[in-house]
């Protein structure tokens, strides 16, 4: 499959505090060009995917509309805005498995390319275990990974099943 597109979060002092106030933080304007950068590099590459599962912070969502606005075809595919995409990239550990469920509970077997965009450090390490890689993730990034499988089911069952195959930058 092919997926994750990695945005770094910053806090603020406080998680809990700041929660709240970082999930509905609006993309910058250095934000929204790194998107129109990273749109046309998906563009250019072809890629295209056909089912988007995103989380609903705001800053993410904008940058969904950046890229469905930049990317022919890519507001064709399908979303699903995730609100635990958030919160589960702060839980060590948790967002790979978090991602296969997500992936194997809205996807069909027809749906070959997926995209889940959400949060750093989670994101990073869910791209590290798929692909048995170290992967690192800068902001505005996209960790773009294949794996061979029957169905979705399938490849939700094991860890290093993917190969890395580029890491798309805004740079």
């Amino acid at each position: 499959f092919h997926s994750l597109v990695g945005r770094r979060a910053r806090n603020g002092k406080s998680r809990i505090k700041n929660i709240k106030r970082d999930h509905d933080r609006p993309l910058s304007k250095a934000g929204r060009a790194d998107a129109i950068s990273v749109s046309d590099k998906f563009h250019q590459m072809g890629w295209i995917p056909e089912l988007i599962l995103c989380s609903d912070a705001t800053r993410t969502k904008e940058t969904l509309q950046i890229m469905q606005e930049h990317v022919q075809g890519l507001s064709q595919a399908l979303v699903h805005f995730i609100p635990s995409f958030y919160s589960i990239a702060a839980m060590d550990g948790q967002t790979a498995e978090h991602l296969q469920k997500a992936i194997c509970e809205y996807s069909t077997d027809e749906i070959l390319t997926v995209m889940c965009m959400g949060h750093n450090k989670g994101w990073e390490e869910a791209a590290s275990m798929f692909s048995g890689d170290s992967v690192v993730l800068k902001t505005c990034n996209a960790a773009l990974l294949e794996a061979a499988g029957k169905s979705w089911i399938e490849l939700g069952g094991s860890s290093n099943s993917a190969v890395l195959l580029v890491i798309v930058s805004h740079v």
